[in-house]
This record gives structure tokens, sequence and C-alpha cells, in this order.
């Protein structure tokens, strides 16, 4: 870094300004870099640097879209750097805004992209040649009674020439739980925190008193949950787990993919568990009001915070809610509160690509 020119940006003056591009200090030797998303949802992706010695490691890496690389390189050169000095990109999960920017980049410079050991089933699945985009979602949709979003889906897909099939390469490295030395000293603690993906994890700096917490703690929504190419069966049950799990270390600062820095993952995470204790009694209550499936459910209950019904949704966010639902019903029935209808019936629709038609579960209370 140069002493004529500071390296980052001022802090933005309010959290809603937490997407403009730039070089943000959060932590001594750690910045975040704000890069676009391709939609109006959740409007850019947090990629943190971390100065390591002469080389620089990056925690996420984004979307690789049209003008990411060179905000990214723009941010990176502020500290007297090129894309050349990033010595690897440590992933939290194995979904686009975080992990095909880095891999795009590892194309032409060869740098290495790490992920989280839990994520190999997703990425190998979605890397074989066999792969259908879209085939296993489907068949959960239609699992959950939304037969008719399914058919919905399908058809925005041909009118689009067929799904979108991206090529996902292999990482060069899994990483396994436990401590992680960067070469000037640093250590990041990886911590497997399975429920957005079933291999999300997250990094711990216990000296530095910050945590790379990727979508597993965001500070204004709640993750997505249950929405798989490699589906688990209680996705759930495994996202309050590792919740907890963050919830026993010490406090930290929340460094999020999404929003701006937080003060106490601790607070945010107690805001978190409360919010789905809350969420599994409203569907348990649907449930008991004579809602059968997931899809009747979700019609049922409010979404976003201007609590809005499903309808009002988009397509992709109503799969979303609908995926979301169906896992709240998994666990209701793992801890006894509902029970799940082992036989259901026949799912309205044709078979996908010829497999037989998928049985929808419905629960009783």
């Amino acid at each position: 870094m140069t002493d004529t020119e500071p390296a980052a940006s001022p802090s933005p003056r309010t959290a809603d300004e937490w997407t403009e591009p730039g070089l943000y200090e959060v932590a001594a030797g750690v910045y975040r870099v704000p890069l676009p998303l391709p939609n109006d949802g959740l409007r850019a992706v947090n990629v943190y640097v971390v100065v390591d010695g002469d080389a620089l490691v990056l925690v996420d890496s984004g979307w690789d879209i049209p003008g990411a690389r060179e905000l990214l390189a723009d941010a990176v050169g502020r500290l007297d750097c090129g894309l050349a000095d990033i010595r690897r990109f440590l992933v939290t999960h194995a979904h686009r805004d975080h992990y095909t920017l880095g891999v795009a980049i590892r194309g032409d410079i060869g740098t290495p992209v790490h992920l989280g050991a839990g994520e190999r089933p997703t990425v190998e699945l979605l890397h074989g040649r066999d792969y259908r985009p879209l085939s296993s979602q489907l068949r959960q949709i239609r699992r959950n009674g939304a037969g008719a979003l399914a058919d919905a889906i399908l058809e925005a897909n041909a009118a689009r020439g067929g799904p979108e099939r991206i090529e996902w390469e292999l990482p060069d490295a899994y990483l396994p739980e436990g401590p992680l030395v960067l070469d000037a000293g640093r250590t990041l603690t990886v911590v497997e925190t399975p429920g957005h993906t079933r291999g999300h994890v997250v990094f711990h700096d216990a000296a530095a008193g910050i945590l790379f917490a990727g979508d597993h703690v965001l500070p204004r929504i709640t993750p997505s949950i249950g929405f798989e190419p490699a589906p688990t069966a209680n996705p759930l049950g495994a996202f309050l787990g590792s919740l907890a799990r963050v919830r026993a270390m010490p406090d930290a600062v929340l460094l999020p993919a999404h929003g701006p820095v937080g003060p106490s993952v601790h607070a945010r995470v107690d805001e978190l568990i409360a919010h789905h204790d809350a969420r599994l009694s409203e569907i348990e209550a649907a449930v008991a009001a004579g809602d059968s499936t997931a899809w009747e459910v979700a019609n049922r209950i409010r979404w976003t915070r201007r609590s809005r019904p499903l309808a009002e949704l988009d397509v992709f966010n109503q799969t979303l809610a609908v995926a979301e639902t169906a896992a709240h019903l998994v666990l209701l029935a793992a801890q006894g509160r509902v029970v799940e209808v082992p036989d259901g019936e026949a799912a309205a629709g044709v078979p996908l690509d010829g497999e037989a038609d998928v049985v929808v579960v419905h629960y009783r209370a």
C-alpha cells in the first residue's frame, strides 16, 4: 500500500449503502469488497480480502458476471495488488455468487479454489456429464404438492430454450474442519455449518474476533433452506444445529456474505433461532387447521419482512418458500409434532424425463 492514498473507502454512512462498490476495512488486514449480482433480490455479495504477507487470500469470490472481475481488480489494486497476487480462494459454499468468479479467475491465472469437504456430493453431481439442471429440485417441488409450480418452472425454461446449464468445475481441494494456518501466520478455523447447503463452512478468526459467515448467518434475512440438487434428510435440523455450534463459540464481529457488517454473531444467531421457533409453531398450527402439504402450508403463511402471501412472490421465490416450508415440516415430523403420511398420492403433472410420478408427502396433526 502507498502512503499517499488510503487503501480503503470511507465506511458507508448507512447500513443500506453496503452494496456500494469499494474496498472497506473491517479488521486489521481484512477488507470487504461488495460485488454485484444479476438480480434485484440480494443486490450484492461481500467478498473478503485477507492480507497474507505479500499476497492475498479471499473468502468467497463473487459471481462471474460482466463487471464483477473489474470491480474486484480495482479493489485489490488499492492494496497495490493485482488478481495474480491472490494466493487462493476459500469459498464458504458452492453457489454461483460465491464460487464462479474464483473458478473463472483460476482458469486464467491458476489461483486455487477451495471448498468445504461437505460440498463434494453437490459439486460432483453438478459436474457430472449426466446431470440434468433442476431435475432434482423439480422432483422435490412435486413431492411437496406444488405440481403446478413445477409446471410453471418448466414452461418458463422452455420459453427460454431450456434450463440454464452451468459448466460446474471441481475445486482444487476440499477443506476439512479445523485450523487453517495462512502463510503469514493468521489462523482461520474452518467450521462446518450445514443447512443453507449441505457443505457450508464458516471461517473463524479467533485472534481478530471476526467470523466470515458466508450465508450461514445473515444480518437481515434468513438463508434459504432445503432447495439443493443433492438434498439431505433434515436440512433445517442441520441448520439449527449449526447455529447452536456457532452460538457456542466466542462472540465475534459478523462478516456476512450479504448485508452490512454486524457487531455480534451471537445476537443475530439468537434472532434466527427465535424466528425458526416461531415459524415451526406457525406451520404446526397450519397442519392442525387442515393443511396437508408443504404447498398448502406455504399458501397459508406469510413471507418476507413485508408479510406477503405466497402468490405475490415470483416463481423462483415461491419455489424457495415451498422448499423452506417442507424443511420445517420434516423437522416437525422428526420432533413428533406432526405425522408424515407415508402413502400420499400421485403428483399432478407429467413425469419428469420419463421418471415415475413423484409421490406427494402429506402431514397431519
